[in-house]
């Protein structure tokens, strides 16, 4: 939080002006921002449930690129209706998510490697679908055009809130009351801290790590979804380095590495660091590959405070 205030208070002291006014602070910035980091974040939200448990999912990336591509040929090939459509691809990530974090917990693979292998079948199944073609998408009641009803994830609420951020804050709401006041999140803390005591307390490991799994391949789906509805455009690849980002942005909120421990709130306040960060830099017209430098950078401080944080604690 104290790095997100001071990202913030550096975007004011060296946002350009226009006309008098900062453009950082002016609302159509603001809502870019939020709009910028709603698809990541609701990775980042399933993400911090994953690192919690002391696991990692690799796939998330190629899990949106799929849910897009899915939802947006269903639509324009075969006719489909939005709501249905929707419903599938969101079963479609939360089953490809539980049969991963199945094999994790059952065979003993790693999350990384599981997830890992996860990330090309996804990425694969993306493009069979899509016979490797980007889909656009075009609203009407015409054969080969999307229902009307799906444009409305790019709208925006009020004319400025877009809707990709009002199902972030929801999304990062059910988040903090399911990690906070259930019994599923006691066990996920519980497994994350220590499994072996975790599981000669009676806790069913298999079985929230499988959850686990299944509701960070759902939020995956859900923003491939949100991604599609955005841009009105949805390739087998997108959703490319998403994985790399939500990472970052849980591990800037502090949640451990190491498994354990985390926030939620903490998550939505390393997405909007990052998407504020990189906001900052473009409109100072700073080189694209210093941006990905930068936030290398916060990553690894991040990280290393964490370190810090932990043996200061121990000692």
């Amino acid at each position: 939080m104290v790095g997100l205030v001071l990202v913030l208070i550096a975007g004011v002291v060296f946002s350009p002006r226009l006309n008098g006014q900062i453009i950082f602070l002016s609302p159509d910035n603001l809502a870019n921002i939020i709009r910028s980091v709603s698809e990541t974040g609701i990775i980042a939200v399933g993400m911090t449930f994953v690192i919690i448990s002391g696991g990692i999912d690799l796939s998330v990336g190629a899990v949106l690129g799929l849910a897009g591509i899915t939802v947006s040929a269903m639509m324009v090939k075969q006719d489909w209706d939005a709501l249905p459509a929707i419903l599938l691809v969101l079963v479609i990530g939360l089953v490809f998510g539980a049969l991963q974090g199945w094999i994790s917990a059952t065979l003993g693979i790693q999350a990384f490697i599981v997830t890992l292998a996860g990330m090309q079948v996804a990425r694969g199944l993306a493009r069979l679908v899509s016979s490797d073609q980007f889909i656009n998408l075009n609203y009407g009641d015409a054969p080969g055009m999307a229902p009307v009803a799906f444009s409305h994830f790019g709208d925006r609420l009020f004319g400025f809130l877009p809707m990709s951020a009002v199902i972030f804050l929801g999304v990062s709401a059910l988040g903090v009351v399911l990690l906070n006041t259930t019994s599923y999140g006691r066990h996920l803390f519980a497994v994350g801290g220590n499994e072996r005591a975790a599981r000669l307390s009676g806790i069913d490991v298999t079985r929230v790590r499988v959850l686990t799994f299944a509701v960070c391949g759902l939020l995956a789906a859900l923003s491939g979804i949100v991604h599609a509805g955005q841009l009105n455009f949805c390739s087998p690849d997108d959703g490319a380095g998403y994985e790399l980002t939500a990472i970052a942005a849980v591990v800037i909120g502090g949640t451990s590495l190491m498994g354990g421990a985390g926030t939620v709130v903490g998550t939505i306040a390393g997405s909007l660091l990052l998407g504020a960060l990189n906001n900052i830099l473009q409109l100072n017209n700073v080189n694209p590959d210093i941006q990905l430098v930068a936030t290398g950078v916060i990553v690894a401080a991040a990280a290393a405070l964490q370190r810090l944080v932990n043996r200061g604690r121990e000692g």
